[in-house]
C-alpha cells in the first residue's frame, strides 16, 4: 500500500518534466545576432524580409519557379540566387536555415498525397543539405494540416529527421492575425536548434486570443469557390490566403459589405490588398508580371507566401530569446499532434499555449482593403457559390445569402439593360 506520503512525493507528470527538462538542459538563451541565413524554398521572401526586420541578413535564397524569382530578384538584389534545391550542392555557413517547403501535398486546398508527394516531399532535399553542414538553427513552416494528415507521419518524419541530425525542436501553431494583419491564417512555425533552446522561439510569448470586440461587424470574409461544405467564414478578416482552391485555381477571397450600395456589396480584393494582407508592401510581386502575365500567377505567389510579420516575430527571437512556458504535459501514445510541442531524443512534450503569441495592433479589414476600389465578384463566382450555399446546409449570417442573389441579380440586369 502507498502512503500519502509516497503518492505526495512521487508526481509522473513532474518527473516526466524534469526528464524532458534534462534533454534542455545544455541550452543556451543567447540569440543570434547580426546573423546570416540562407532561406530555401524562398517564395517571394516572406520569411526572410520579416527576419531582415531584426537584423538578420540573407545570404542565399533558393527558389525554382520563374516569377517568384522574378520577385526576389526585385526586392533582395544583392542576395544571391539559386535555383532547384536538387541541384544545390550545399548550404553557405550561416546561422539560419530558413525553409517554408511546399504544402502543395499537406494542404486541404492541395492533393493531400501527403509528406511523399513529389512536391511536398522534396522537404527531404533540407535535411541532405543539412547532413552536409548542420547550421545552428532551423526555420520550417507549413500548413496546420499537416499536423493531421495521415495521422501526422508528416510531422513524425519531420521529427525524426532533425532529431537524427541533433537538434532540440519545438513548434507552435500561429494565427497570422496575432501580427495584426485581417487574415485569419494558421501556420506550424517549427525551430529547431543545436545550442539555442528553440522554446525560447516559439514558445516565450502568449497574449491568448482577441476579444469578439476587437473585430468590427462592417465587412465579413469568406471563400466564393466554396460554400457546400464550407466558406472560411471570417469576421473582419479574409480567410487564409491560398495559391489554389478547393476548384483547382488560385482565387481571392470574397468580403460582404453589407453597407454598400446594390452591386458593390460581394466584393473581391486586388492582389495589392492580398499583398498587404500579407504585411508586403502594395506592387511587392509586380516583378512576376515580366515572366507571367497569367492573372492567377501573382495570386498564387502571395498565397504561397509566408506572411511577413510571423517571421518578424520569429526573427525577434532568436535574436532576443525569451524565457521558455514550461506548462504542459508528456505526449501520450497514440495522440495527436497537438497546437504546441518541444521535444528531444525521442520525449514529446505538449506545450499549453495558444495561436497567439502577441497581439499587435489590428488593422480592421475595411480600411486595410479600399472598398471602393475592390472589384465586384463576377456573376458566374457569386451564382455558383448561392447554388452550393442552397444546396448545403451551412448556416451564415441574416442577409447574407440574400445580398448575394441581389448581387447576382443586379449584374444580369446591368447586362441586360
Amino acid at each position: 500500500m502507498v502512503s500519502a506520503e509516497s503518492e505526495h512525493l512521487f508526481d509522473p507528470d513532474e518527473e516526466a518534466r524534469r526528464s524532458v527538462e534534462r534533454h534542455f538542459h545544455a541550452c543556451t538563451l543567447q540569440g543570434v545576432a547580426k546573423g546570416t541565413v540562407a532561406g530555401l524554398f524562398a517564395g517571394i521572401g516572406g520569411v526572410e524580409t520579416g527576419l531582415a526586420r531584426s537584423g538578420l541578413e540573407s545570404e542565399l535564397l533558393c527558389e525554382w519557379w520563374e516569377p517568384a524569382r522574378a520577385v526576389l530578384a526585385d526586392r533582395l538584389p544583392d542576395v544571391t540566387l539559386a535555383g532547384d534545391i536538387r541541384e544545390l550542392r550545399c548550404l553557405p555557413k550561416v546561422d539560419v536555415v530558413t525553409a517554408g517547403f511546399p504544402c502543395t501535398d499537406l494542404s486541404q486546398a492541395g492533393r493531400t498525397r501527403g509528406i511523399d508527394g513529389d512536391a511536398s516531399g522534396l522537404v527531404g532535399e533540407v535535411f541532405r543539405l543539412l547532413r552536409r553542414r548542420r547550421a545552428p538553427v532551423v526555420v520550417l513552416e507549413n500548413v496546420r494540416n499537416m499536423l493531421v494528415l495521415d495521422g501526422g507521419r508528416a510531422m513524425r518524419y519531420l521529427v525524426d529527421e532533425i532529431e537524427s541530425l541533433g537538434y532540440r525542436w519545438a513548434y507552435r501553431v500561429v494565427d497570422s492575425r496575432f501580427t495584426g494583419v485581417p487574415q485569419r491564417r494558421q501556420r506550424v512555425i517549427f525551430v529547431a536548434a543545436r545550442e539555442l533552446d528553440p522554446r525560447s522561439v516559439v514558445l516565450a510569448d502568449e497574449a491568448g486570443p482577441r476579444a469578439d470586440s476587437d473585430y468590427a461587424e462592417e465587412v465579413f470574409g469568406f471563400f466564393w469557390t466554396e460554400g457546400l461544405r464550407g466558406s472560411g467564414w471570417a469576421r473582419d478578416a479574409v480567410p487564409t490566403l491560398k495559391g489554389g482552391s478547393t476548384i483547382g485555381i488560385p482565387s481571392p477571397p470574397a468580403i460582404w459589405h453589407p453597407g454598400g450600395v446594390s452591386g458593390r456589396r460581394i466584393l473581391t480584393p486586388r492582389i495589392i490588398d492580398a499583398e498587404r494582407l500579407q504585411g508586403f508592401s502594395p506592387g511587392w510581386t509586380k516583378a512576376a508580371d515580366a515572366v507571367s502575365r497569367r492573372k492567377g500567377t501573382r495570386w498564387k505567389l502571395v498565397g504561397n507566401a509566408v506572411t511577413v510579420g510571423v517571421a518578424e516575430w520569429v526573427g525577434h527571437r532568436l535574436v532576443e530569446p525569451g524565457e521558455p512556458i514550461r506548462d504542459g504535459r508528456p505526449m501520450r501514445d497514440g495522440e495527436s499532434w497537438p497546437i504546441a510541442a518541444y521535444g528531444s531524443r525521442g520525449r514529446v512534450w505538449v506545450s499549453d499555449v495558444s495561436m497567439w503569441p502577441q497581439r499587435r495592433r489590428y488593422q480592421h479589414l475595411h480600411r486595410l482593403v479600399d472598398l471602393t476600389q475592390a472589384e465586384p465578384l463576377s456573376e458566374r463566382g457569386a451564382a455558383g457559390f448561392l447554388d452550393r450555399a442552397n444546396r448545403g446546409t451551412l448556416n451564415f449570417q441574416p442577409g447574407f445569402l440574400d445580398d448575394v442573389h441581389e448581387h447576382v441579380e443586379h449584374i444580369r440586369n446591368s447586362r441586360a439593360a
